[in-house]
């Protein structure tokens, strides 16, 4: 920036030079000290009145310091250790939630809190019926950060909602996500503990330029629905260094409609050195009718989930999903570690290509480098549609042990290079419809 600026016409010689560059130490020094400032400014929610007693309900004390930080400018909303009661409650701008070790910020467990209108919440029909524990819209320069705790109270909803998929395959019963951050941008998360949330954990939602770092969420491996994380038509997201052990999705990429001026509704996408274990894998879909063009994952390890590597969709519901990237990762005792499809939520044994649409599922570009595997059932599949093949496809470096082998239908373009599957029955490759390079070179 100052180089571009003492290139202007008119300034020629050293001593304007030095002025200018002076005034512009000045003013970056002066932003540095009001942002400083900003940053300075604490409201502990205890002084506002919170008891963090875990009885007394605390919600009016929490949102009056969430409130009074976005009137003055931002700053950190703080809650010292103790349990603090709440029903839900709104963000403001360029606030910094900061819970210290040993804070826990604890839903209610009253349905009726999160209902958006009174009534029986196992009528409701989705859910936007529902408002989050934390929300947040429109914002800029927003964090959650600290050692403590954000708990959900899921127990109470888990139940009803497992009982409704149980009586009908699939179904999710509407109830409310635990934080939902709408258009903001400039969103840290980092430090704390999220768990045991009534459905997805933490859902950012056309957001740009995130960070979730160290983060742990946790939610039992049975608790119906609980997705850890799950960017919503979002750019510039990184997923680093987080412990996520849920009950479904631990990261799933959504783009449900197209965003107005630009190709992509999701961008730009990094998951990185973070330990899954249990829940569904690292996923893109179901919803892809916006795009979503550049995930990258690498270094990581997932241990006992269903999926591992995973895109998801189905005609009516599907869009371009293209530069993929997976590396350096390792799985154990990962049911289905490669799962790519144009299906879902099952494989037919027999399809019959049908007209291709705006909604129509495409795969491409995706590589897959450095995995080590053992499964106890498949090595997986990457199964595309007949009237829409996954192309390009790289799978290199790549070691899985495993019941079955991996099957590739309806692909073209895929080659391999140094992979080795060990399939305690049949082969190492199931091919239908599908040009694979690199067959006669696989390691036996």
């Amino acid at each position: 920036m100052i180089t571009g600026y003492i290139n202007k016409p008119g300034i020629t010689n050293r001593r304007q030079i030095g002025f200018y560059i002076l005034i512009l130490l000045s003013i970056v020094s002066l932003i540095g000290t009001a942002a400083a400032q900003t940053q300075d400014k604490v409201f502990d929610v205890r002084q506002y009145g919170a008891k963090g007693d875990g009885t007394t309900l605390d919600t009016e004390a929490i949102q009056k310091a969430l409130d009074e930080c976005g009137k003055s400018g931002g700053g950190i909303v703080r809650f010292p250790s103790g349990t603090y009661l709440s029903k839900p409650i709104t963000l403001q701008n360029k606030t910094t939630l900061q819970l210290d070790e040993g804070a826990t910020l604890q839903a209610t467990d009253n349905h009726a809190d999160f209902m958006k209108t009174p009534g029986d919440w196992l009528s409701a029909t989705s859910g936007s019926d529902f408002v989050p524990f934390i929300g947040g819209k429109d914002l800029t320069d927003i964090s959650i950060t600290g050692k403590g705790t954000i708990d959900g109270c899921g127990k109470v909803w888990w139940g009803p909602a497992e009982e409704a998929r149980r009586k009908k395959s699939g179904y999710t019963l509407p109830r409310p996500n635990m934080i939902i951050l709408t258009r903001c941008k400039n969103v840290k998360i980092s430090g704390v503990t999220i768990r045991n949330s009534p459905k997805f954990h933490l859902v950012p939602t056309d957001c740009e330029d995130v960070v979730i770092e160290s983060v742990t969420f946790m939610a039992p491996e049975e608790a119906p629905n609980t997705d850890a994380i799950d960017p919503s038509r979002c750019r510039n997201v990184l997923i680093t260094k987080c412990h996520i052990d849920v009950g479904d999705d631990n990261v799933a990429i959504k783009s449900g409609r197209k965003v107005d001026g630009r190709e992509f509704a999701c961008e730009n996408i990094t998951v990185s050195d973070c330990v899954i274990r249990h829940g569904h894998g690292i996923s893109i879909g179901s919803e892809t009718v916006g795009g979503v063009h550049g995930l990258t994952v690498q270094r990581c390890t997932f241990e006992d989930t269903d999926n591992g590597i995973r895109i998801k969709s189905y005609r009516g519901r599907g869009g371009l999903v293209e530069n993929i990237t997976y590396s350096d990762i390792t799985m154990k005792n990962v049911t289905v570690p490669i799962s790519i499809s144009g299906y879902y939520p099952k494989i037919p044994a027999e399809n019959e290509a049908q007209p291709v649409t705006p909604e129509t599922p495409v795969y491409r570009n995706i590589r897959i480098t450095n995995l080590k595997v053992s499964s106890p059932r498949s090595a997986g599949f990457i199964v595309g549609l007949p009237e829409s093949l996954i192309s390009d496809v790289v799978l290199e470096n790549v070691q899985i042990s495993a019941s079955t082998g991996l099957t590739i239908r309806n692909a073209k373009n895929v080659k391999i290079n140094h992979v080795k599957i060990e399939a305690e029955d049949g082969k190492q490759f199931i091919l239908e419809n599908a040009t694979v390079e690199g067959l006669d070179k696989t390691e036996k």
